[in-house]
Order: C-alpha cells, then sequence, then structure tokens
C-alpha cells in the first residue's frame, strides 16, 4: 500500500486477524477519492497476504463511515467518471469494489459499526459478511437526498439482508435508521456495547477454525446459496472433496478428538 493510501486506511496482520482501519476520523471517515483508492489496495494487500483468515473493518474516531465526501470531489474538480473505472475483467467499477470487494474476499469480512454509516459507508458495511453495531449506529442509504441512487454494490447486499419492500423504502426515503431498529431488520448482525471488541474476538474465533474449511464455507454462501438446486448441491459436493483427507482437514480432526488446539497452515503459504 503506498504512502499516500496509508494515511487514508491501514492494514495489519496480527494472529491471522486482518484488521483494517479507515483514518480519517476528523471527517466521520467520509469517502474522498484517495479514500476510494485506500479502500481498494487495502482489499488487494488482504487478498495477497495468505496469514490473513479473517477481517474486521473498522473506521476510527467518531464513525464508521459518512459517505461521500462531495466537497473535495468539487473542490478537486473531479468527475463521477473516474470512479465508474473497471480493471479488466472485473464486474464493479472502482466505487463498486470498495463494497463488492469485501464480498469477494476468499475470507470472512466482520465490520464493527459505530457512529454515522451513511450512503457510501452504509454500502461498505453492507459488502461485509457479518455487522457488529454499536449502540450509537445510525444507518442511511441517503443518496436519494442528493438526487442519486445507491450504486456502490447495494443491488447485490441489501435484498439479501432484509424484506423487498424494506429494501424499497430504505432507498426511496433515504431516513436514518437506529441501530435497534438496523438489527431487527436484519442491516446489523448484532448489536454490542463495544462493537470493536465483540468484532475482534468473533474474528478471533473463526482464525481458530481450518482456513481451508472457512474458505469453502464463504465460497458456498457467496455461490450456492441463491443458485438452483443443480448448482448449488454440486458446489457442496465439489468444495467438500476438496476438503476431506486434506492436510488441514486431518488437523481439524485431531485437534477436535484430542482436545487440544490445531494447528493449521495458511492456504497458499
Amino acid at each position: 500500500m503506498s504512502v499516500e493510501a496509508t494515511t487514508r486506511v491501514s492494514v495489519d496482520v496480527v494472529e491471522h486477524v486482518a484488521e483494517v482501519a479507515l483514518r480519517r476520523p476528523e471527517k466521520h471517515n467520509a469517502l474522498d477519492r484517495s479514500m476510494f483508492d485506500a479502500l481498494s489496495d487495502a482489499i488487494d494487500e488482504v487478498a495477497a497476504t495468505p496469514a490473513a483468515r479473517v477481517v474486521v473493518l473498522r473506521g476510527e474516531g467518531p464513525s464508521f463511515c459518512s459517505g461521500l465526501d462531495f466537497p473535495s470531489f468539487i473542490a478537486a474538480g473531479s468527475s463521477p467518471d473516474e470512479l465508474f473505472v473497471r480493471r479488466p475483467g472485473e464486474p464493479a467499477n472502482l466505487a463498486q469494489r470498495v463494497t463488492h470487494g469485501w464480498r469477494a474476499l476468499m475470507v470472512p469480512v466482520i465490520a464493527a459499526v459505530h457512529g454515522a454509516c451513511f450512503g457510501g459507508g452504509f454500502q461498505i458495511a453492507l459488502g461485509a459478511d457479518i455487522r457488529i453495531g454499536a449502540p450509537d449506529a445510525r444507518l442511511s442509504a441517503m443518496e436519494i437526498d442528493y438526487g442519486l441512487v445507491p450504486d456502490m454494490g447495494i443491488s447485490q447486499t441489501l435484498p439479501r439482508l432484509v424484506r423487498d419492500d424494506r429494501a424499497r423504502e430504505l432507498l426511496y426515503t433515504g431516513r436514518i435508521i437506529d441501530a435497534a431498529e438496523a438489527a431487527e431488520v436484519g442491516l446489523l448482525t448484532q448489536l454490542a456495547d463495544d462493537q470493536l471488541a465483540a468484532a475482534r474476538a468473533l474474528a478471533a474465533a473463526i482464525a481458530a477454525r481450518s482456513p481451508d474449511a472457512v474458505r469453502a464455507a464463504k465460497r458456498l454462501a457467496n455461490e450456492a446459496f441463491w443458485a438452483g438446486p443443480e448448482r448449488g448441491l454440486a458446489l457442496e459436493e465439489e468444495l467438500q472433496r476438496g476438503l476431506l483427507g486434506s492436510p488441514n482437514q486431518i488437523a481439524a480432526v485431531t485437534a477436535k478428538l484430542g482436545g487440544g488446539p490445531a494447528e493449521f497452515a495458511d492456504p497458499g503459504a
């Protein structure tokens, strides 16, 4: 990651947990162009780190992410077209990559959400596999306030979390919902007084599992949960055949039967 990118987003891998922090607290981690680039770089860095078995995604300061920093784009004379650029062979443009990229990672991502989680920040959080919210979290798809629609991957996340009518109501109104309602309707997985501590604890528990099995489970969730029986059942078998008898699967069984901790090898290491 470049020096400029690290001023916006940091990646620290400790005991197989990659902690990714948005670092623009004075602006509630609002998304300027540098933040988009830094988040994209962070996704690449985690993907290229075999020791990273799970991600905790958080924001420094009073909020998770307050959305797009419109004034910064206006001041820089930037065009929205800059965010519509795609890498060759990727379905997502840059704006979508910083949300969909977390879902596309091979490892689970846990978002620790607090304070403002608006617009683009809301969509980044939805890109995580799991969201743990603080009591002060406030969420909104507020693009309608600016005469726009959410276009950072929300079509691939929101309909999987809430009822169709609920999703439409959130898009049409842009209203802000509090943490309790967000948990009730399914936008937050759970609430915790210390959302970061809870996210770290869950990440540690996942990191202690076979990384091969966890990656296979995420692929199963990504590709089979919404597929038909032909594809879904075939993928279950394909993944299981790849795991059976593998070194990490044997290590998991040995640890389970012996009652001790397992020693797993990192995939691709």
